[in-house]
C-alpha cells in the first residue's frame, strides 16, 4: 500500500516514513500541504495519508478539510505533539489522530491497521 507522509521536519517525515516502510508499506514524502496535493494528483495509487499537524502554510487539519472539501475521501491520519482529543473534537471526521512521540514505532502501525480496516478496497 502507498501512503503520503506530509511534514514539514525532513527528520521527522524520514522517521515517520521508516516506520511506516517498517511494516511493509511504500511512503511518498511531502514538506507541505502543496507539495501533498501535487503527489495525490500524480499518484492515483496513495491508500492513505499521514500529516503533521503543526506546519506553516497550511496546518494539517486545513489540508485534511481541504481534501474533503474536493471530494477526496481518503483515510487521513494527523499527527501532532499536542493532545489528539482537543483535534478530534474540533474535527470529528478525521480518521485518526495520535501524538508524534517515542511510542509511534508501535502505535502508528496499529493506528493504520484500524483506519485502513475501515475502508475496504
Amino acid at each position: 500500500m502507498h501512503i503520503l507522509v506530509v511534514d514539514d521536519d525532513s527528520l521527522a517525515c524520514e522517521m515517520t516514513a521508516a516506520v511506516v516502510e517498517s511494516v511493509g508499506h511504500q511512503t511518498l514524502l511531502a514538506e507541505n500541504a502543496i507539495e501533498a496535493m501535487e503527489k495525490l494528483d500524480a499518484a492515483p495509487d496513495i491508500a492513505l495519508v499521514i500529516s503533521d499537524m503543526n506546519m506553516p502554510l497550511v496546518s494539517g487539519i486545513e489540508f485534511f478539510r481541504e481534501l474533503r472539501s474536493q471530494g477526496l475521501t481518503l483515510p487521513f491520519i494527523l499527527l501532532t505533539g499536542d493532545n489528539p482529543d482537543g483535534l478530534l473534537q474540533q474535527e470529528p471526521a478525521l480518521d485518526g489522530c495520535m501524538i508524534k512521540d517515542f511510542s509511534m514505532e508501535e502505535t502508528l502501525p496499529r493506528m493504520i491497521a484500524e483506519v485502513m480496516a475501515r475502508y475496504p478496497r
